[in-house]
């Protein structure tokens, strides 16, 4: 009996423990099924400490492709921008040189939630 169902979102609705991961100490692996709106199931891998964490982690997954299939280059280059930009227009006219370490430090900042990000979402693969 393979009828699809159809639902009025996604939902994971079996997760299975695989084994515990060989690299990274006190993480599993596991691999939740997903139902999409259609009906069809998908098999996603994901490592966790528990199974809520695995779960938890997945929707960071599924929210970050969301998020990077919908921004693009044009809003990268203009968001630089309006950072590198922003203590011009603040400072006055004696600008100090710390007006530019705020420019910089604050990309810099941006690249290591950035980084922290991916390697918390990638960690166990």
């Amino acid at each position: 009996m393979n009828k699809k169902i159809k639902y009025d979102r996604r939902r994971a609705i079996d997760c299975k423990i695989i084994r515990r991961s060989k690299t990274h100490a006190g993480y599993c692996k596991y691999v939740v099924t997903v139902a999409d709106r259609d009906g069809t199931m998908t098999k996603h891998p994901v490592y966790g400490k528990d199974m809520q964490n695995a779960l938890k982690r997945l929707m960071n997954q599924e929210k970050t492709k969301w998020f990077e299939n919908k921004i693009n280059t044009g809003w990268v280059v203009a968001s630089w921008l309006l950072i590198m930009g922003t203590p011009v227009f603040i400072s006055s006219e004696d600008a100090q040189p710390h007006s530019l370490l705020y420019s910089f430090g604050t990309i810099a900042v941006l690249a290591m939630v950035a980084l922290y990000w991916t390697r918390y979402i990638n960690k166990g693969n």
